[in-house]
């Protein structure tokens, strides 16, 4: 069992001078298996390189074995449970670090993207070598403008070749023309879930109808662009109940709700509980029950994969 003591001893995995960082799951804080989830300020690589365990990203379980890659996007809600052998090679980044010329392609800051990804065979060993060479560069390297660059170069690269995994296993591709929609919806919705809930206004910033931004959410999520919305402001909502001590009213008032009934009457819809049972059961560790990788925009769950409880060998996360 890890102490308290020892768990204040452990500093959390920020990103160091260059604006990136390495490190491994057992060496911080994270492991201990805090009694909340915890909102971070910077994206979040881990991949398990030792034992099997859940973590737990936005109220999904993820179940993580050798091999298992999650990124864990800034301000998600993430807990990794406290569970025995369980370890991970960590990468942490500043975001806006990566220039679009340095990931061209590829929306870094573009918030949500896929979470899991279940790495086999050279896939693996390619995700595998590029952590262990930044994590070599970064323990190497401790100042200077070529230095910096170096770190950001190996980055792009990792990121890259987790772009080309996404390409293969992602949903369907959408006309371009509804595929930009959405994505300019998504950005204003991050910016101003907070202040309307009305997809008019979403639309009025656009420049389209309500109709074509729902065509582009239902072709691109599934979703009607209304639903959209409401998904986004119940998240915000589930991510400070568990998160935060902020109170009920507060939440409710930062959201938009005037009142905290119809702040408690929205969110049972969404959610299925109220926000105070919600909040209670987030503290307990019992969150609701866990989303299957599979069926997510991530890529299947298994594949090739190392059989449980395996060890990637440790060679191949070393340059020695």
């Amino acid at each position: 069992m890890v102490t308290t003591a020892q768990r204040l001893s452990r500093p959390a995995p920020a990103p160091q001078w260059a604006g990136v960082g390495t490190c491994t799951l057992s060496s911080t804080d994270l492991a201990a298996g805090p009694p909340q989830p915890r909102r971070l300020p910077y994206h979040l690589l881990a991949l398990t390189t030792a034992g099997r365990g859940s973590v737990e990203v936005d109220f999904a379980h993820h179940t993580c074995r050798p091999g298992t890659l999650l990124w864990v996007r800034p301000g998600q809600a993430v807990r990794f449970g406290a569970d025995p052998g369980l370890d991970a090679s960590l990468v942490t980044w500043d975001p806006g670090l990566l220039s679009s010329a340095e990931v061209a392609g590829i929306a870094v800051d573009d918030l949500p993207g896929p979470a899991r990804w279940q790495l086999a065979g050279e896939d693996e060993d390619a995700v595998i070598t590029e952590v262990a060479q930044l994590g070599v560069d970064c323990s190497r390297h401790t100042s200077g403008p070529v230095a910096a660059g170096l770190l950001r170069h190996q980055l792009a690269v990792l990121l890259l070749r987790i772009a080309l995994l996404t390409s293969a296993d992602g949903p369907a591709a959408v006309s371009t023309s509804e595929g930009r929609t959405f994505a300019q919806f998504r950005r204003d919705l991050e910016d101003g879930h907070q202040q309307s809930r009305r997809v008019e206004d979403y639309a009025a910033r656009i420049g389209c109808s309500v109709r074509t931004l729902t065509r582009a959410s239902l072709a691109v999520t599934g979703r009607t662009a209304k639903q959209v919305v409401d998904d986004r402001v119940a998240l915000e909502a589930r991510r400070l109940l568990a998160c935060t001590d902020l109170s009920v009213a507060e939440i409710g008032r930062r959201l938009g709700f005037g009142e905290p009934t119809n702040f408690g009457r929205f969110f049972h819809r969404e959610v299925g509980a109220s926000p105070g049972a919600f909040r209670a059961a987030a503290a307990a560790g019992m969150p609701p029950a866990p989303v299957s990788p599979a069926a997510g925009p991530s890529g299947p769950a298994d594949g090739h994969a190392p059989e449980l409880g395996t060890r990637i060998p440790t060679q191949r996360l070393s340059r020695e």
